[in-house]
């Protein structure tokens, strides 16, 4: 039978980043499995990933025999299965102002600038790369006025999105932050939102989550 985990993820996969941070969050082990988004058509549509992923997206994490998908839900596993240290608040208020934060970036920003969503608009809309970009800052930028105004205008807001220790909602926030960077988007607007990136990728969770340090990450990655 299989043991540890195994995460099935692309270094520039913003999903497949945010478990990564939730695993050095935990301290926890864990073997690399590169899935290529792009290398022969997408290797996430080879038959043997499809058949253990059906939706043909990643990260999938694989523990022994069990395989999760979908990044949110993997992180909630790791929660369950190591709960210490925690990603979520000991309140119940607390646990659902963090999974809003986090399902504003994971199911209402991010999907919009996801990959296959970029090559519909490219391959079925003839979209150039310009408007690709512009779309993905569009999109990022009205995701982050509501994200910004949910973490400026509440108490609970601390160093970090929720309080003085990282978790759930920084570790899906950062690497929309990543993304903002790389389509460009000025980020003077969200103040907020920079002082929490900034104070997440000054520990060593963050920074060795970061894609350009993975071991499947071009050697020209930024």
């Amino acid at each position: 039978m299989a043991t540890g985990l195994v995460l099935y993820g692309y270094w520039r996969s913003s999903a497949a980043y945010r478990v990564r941070i939730a695993l050095a969050l935990k301290g926890l082990a864990w073997e690399n499995h590169p899935v290529h988004l792009v290398k022969d058509g997408g290797q996430q549509h080879a038959p043997d990933y499809a058949a253990m992923n059906p939706q043909q997206l990643v990260p999938s994490l694989r523990d022994g025999e069990r395989v999760i998908t979908q990044s949110l839900a993997i992180m909630e596993y790791l929660e369950e299965t190591h709960p210490e240290p925690p990603l979520l608040p000991a309140d119940a208020r607390g646990r659902a102002r963090v999974r809003a934060l986090a399902q504003s970036v994971a199911c209402d920003i991010h999907p919009l600038g996801n990959l296959r969503v970029l090559q519909y608009l490219e391959r079925e809309l003839d979209a150039d790369e310009a408007q690709r970009g512009a779309w993905s800052r569009h999109w990022i930028a009205t995701g982050f006025a509501a994200l910004e105004a949910m973490l400026a205008g509440n108490a609970a807001t601390g160093r970090y999105c929720h309080g003085d220790m990282p978790g759930l909602a920084d570790a899906c926030l950062v690497p929309q932050v990543y993304n903002a960077r790389r389509w460009k988007l000025p980020l003077d607007d969200y103040p907020t939102i920079r002082r929490i990136d900034e104070a997440c990728r000054e520990l060593e969770a963050f920074r060795g989550a970061a894609p350009e340090v993975q071991g499947d990450a071009p050697a020209s990655a930024p």
